[in-house]
């Protein structure tokens, strides 16, 4: 018997975990956690809008608030999608952990393990990621106090994120340090669970759609041999090839159709995070650490982008796969009434089956190529302001 929870989706419990998100065993503690967690968040990006209350409100300021305050409004969205989501994520592995009870055949759980340590290798990449990030981002804000003990020169710290709590900063220095790295640590955590959750979620399907594949070449294979046994096993075969064909597309559906508004505030938040941080990289004027940070920033959203496409441009390939299997297995030898079932199947492949983000968005690589494009227009339209 495979289980989802103990053998596919056991790092992703653990990331889930640490910040409260994992669907199952919700209770009062873990509700406390949420609260706690996403008002980490929420407080750090309402801080950095209260920068415009106390300092002169130029371009220059706007940007470079908008480029990390949307960096992190990102991280909100997608913690806050998977919180107020968690009876649909529930549901869903629930759907898929009854498909694979079912499934019984040795060659069809390799596919599912095949896909399974794929989706754990992706997994894997994306925490290390998320470590270079957090040291990184750690090491960026450490790095003035390294050059007082080595050189003992004065103390000089830039505000690479700009920040306004009414308070005596320097007084406070130690407890507003806790409260940044605290929120980036919770944002990059969130933003890598929720997003390799959905990665493993979408590799699965494909498992789903290559199983049918699977389905369908066994069942052409066994129609060519003589008797009418036989010939009931081929039909047998190709509906729980189409069965578990449609099992896969209700499956990506449901999930991604339940994120909608999450998706389209994602992509609006992630463009303009996108344009402001490629306008503080073309107004370089010497900060490294800012360079740096804003580097860091576009990586971490194009990488997110295209990892995010790229998944769903499998869900797409795999399912023209089936059709591309039905067309290309020697159907056309096959009995009377195993041709007539194949046609039907013939007849669906007309219609291709897309993953839509945002209620807007096809997801592919092309368009996540058109989004990129998209920051870039924005970006080029912003900087030729600045130079008027």
């Amino acid at each position: 018997m495979i289980s989802l929870e103990t053998q596919h989706f056991n790092i992703n419990r653990i990331l889930l975990l640490i910040i409260g998100l994992w669907p199952y065993q919700r209770s009062l503690l873990i509700e406390l956690q949420l609260i706690l967690l996403f008002g980490i968040l929420i407080s750090f990006i309402v801080f950095q809008f209260t920068t415009f209350i106390t300092s002169e409100c130029t371009l220059d300021l706007i940007y470079k608030v908008l480029s990390s305050a949307f960096f992190f409004i990102c991280f909100a969205i997608k913690y806050n999608s998977f919180w107020i989501n968690a009876d649909i994520l529930r549901s869903s592995l629930k759907q898929l952990q009854d498909i694979y009870n079912e499934i019984k055949d040795k060659n069809e759980i390799a596919i599912i393990e095949k896909y399974g340590s794929k989706a754990k290798r992706f997994t894997f990449r994306i925490i290390l990621l998320v470590i270079g990030y957090q040291c990184t981002f750690i090491l960026l804000y450490m790095w003035p106090y390294i050059l007082v003990l080595t050189s003992k020169s004065r103390l000089r710290s830039s505000p690479y994120i700009m920040i306004e709590y009414f308070i005596d900063q320097e007084k406070y220095s130690y407890l507003i340090t806790l409260h940044r790295h605290a929120a980036c640590f919770i944002g990059i955590i969130a933003m890598a669970a929720t997003g390799t959750m959905l990665l493993a979620y979408l590799q699965h399907t494909c498992a789903l759609f290559s199983i049918a594949c699977y389905r369908i070449e066994q069942a052409i294979g066994t129609s060519q041999k003589n008797g009418f046994a036989n010939e009931q096993k081929s039909c047998k075969e190709i509906i729980r090839a189409v069965n578990i064909h449609c099992h896969a597309m209700k499956l990506s559906n449901f999930l991604i159709s339940n994120f909608v508004g999450s998706y389209f505030l994602l992509i609006a938040a992630g463009v303009i995070c996108l344009s402001c941080n490629l306008l503080r990289i073309a107004s370089f004027t010497g900060n490294i650490g800012q360079l740096l940070l804003s580097i860091i920033h576009l990586s971490i959203h194009y990488i997110y982008l295209f990892l995010a496409n790229y998944s769903a441009q499998e869900v797409t390939d795999h399912n023209e796969y089936v059709f591309a299997t039905v067309y290309n297995v020697r159907w056309y030898m096959a009995p009377i009434r195993i041709q007539k079932m194949i046609q039907f199947l013939l007849q669906k492949g007309t219609k291709s089956f897309y993953l839509i983000l945002g209620g807007i968005f096809v997801a592919s690589m092309q368009n996540a190529a058109s989004i990129a494009s998209t920051s870039i227009s924005y970006f080029t339209v912003l900087y030729s302001t600045r130079q008027v």
